[in-house]
């Protein structure tokens, strides 16, 4: 991240004002949303509790791309933390009449809006934003091209940590769609401030990051990238942001890097599997995997509005009413 962006993320007394990437922000501050999030925490069929922390606060969805958890859990976490929530369907709004993102930014800033929570396709839009809204608002990145997803890097770090003692002595591989995977970048930028040294990237050539460095080491053969592994996460095959000659075979990739249960017997035998989802089932992962005891896939579901709700308090409670 450069320093610009990182500074642009907190206020001036050094607080976190927007959540735009996970580059760059520290193991301490990093725990500590971990820490706030654990405690909003609550197990599927348990009452939820709900909460005035943001009592007074509107929160807009500007979601410019598809989404069904990660708008859900944004809105679900507004909501029990006593938010007023908008959820803006871009496809009907002025958008679609050519207003510009600042423009619709700055129109809902006129009618109080105190945070914005937006997905784009295009990389920047979020901090563009966040550099000319209001002093008070706050911009949350919910998925920015293949560049960030920071929340989603949290709830990786959160579902990990509920399992694993430490992150020190992780060894932790990232399997699929890297080259296209804001997943797997925010994830990455995550795991490693928190103390994980041994990362694998494991893709075909040409799903790898091109002209780009991140931490970690390049494997291009699966069993050799997840062998002895603590956490294997598993990635979608992005279509809709590949070239359409660069889509690979679905089976012939099942194959060679599918997460089956041969390969179970392979990583640790207390590893977890993860996939942020939507899962192209028989593609990135067999059914018998996703849905087995190994399986961590719905926890991280869980935990997203955990962690969605420790981001929004973090950010919002000095303006709460």
């Amino acid at each position: 991240m450069s320093s610009s962006l990182n500074k642009l993320q907190l206020d001036a007394q050094g607080r976190l004002r927007h959540l735009l990437s996970l580059d760059g922000l520290d193991a301490a501050r990093l725990t500590a949303l971990l820490d706030r999030a654990q405690q909003h925490a609550v197990r599927p069929g348990a009452v939820v509790p709900m909460h005035d922390t943001l009592r007074g606060i509107t929160v807009a969805n500007l979601f410019f791309e598809a989404s069904t958890r990660t708008r859900a859990s944004f809105e679900l976490a507004a909501r029990r933390l006593g938010a007023e929530v908008l959820n803006l369907d871009i496809n009907l709004s002025s958008g679609a009449k050519g207003e510009t993102v600042l423009d619709t930014v700055r129109t809902l800033q006129a009618m109080n809006v105190d945070a914005f929570v937006i997905r784009h396709a295009e990389t920047g839009i979020q901090q563009m934003v966040a550099e000319n809204v209001a002093p008070h608002v706050a911009v949350i990145n919910a998925g920015e091209s293949h560049a960030n997803h920071p929340t989603q890097g949290l709830l990786d770090a959160l579902t990990i940590r509920q399992h694993k003692a430490d992150f020190e002595n992780l060894r932790v591989a990232i399997v699929g769609d890297i080259r296209h995977s804001r997943v797997a970048r925010s994830a990455i930028h995550a795991l490693t401030a928190l103390g994980v040294e041994d990362m694998r990237l494991v893709a075909p050539k040409s799903l790898l990051p091109v002209d780009e460095e991140l931490p970690g080491r390049d494997f291009t053969d699966m069993d050799d990238g997840i062998r002895d592994c603590d956490v294997v996460m598993m990635l979608r095959i992005q279509k809709e942001r590949m070239q359409s000659d660069s889509i690979p075979d679905f089976a012939e990739y099942h194959r060679r890097f599918g997460m089956n249960e041969q390969r179970l017997e392979i990583i640790q035998h207390d590893a977890i599997v993860m996939h942020p989802g939507p899962m192209n089932r028989g593609v990135e992962i067999a059914d018998s995997v996703a849905d087995g005891p190994r399986s961590v896939i719905f926890e991280q579901v869980n935990n997203g509005v955990a962690v969605r709700m420790a981001v929004l308090a973090t950010l919002l409670e000095n303006r709460a009413r």
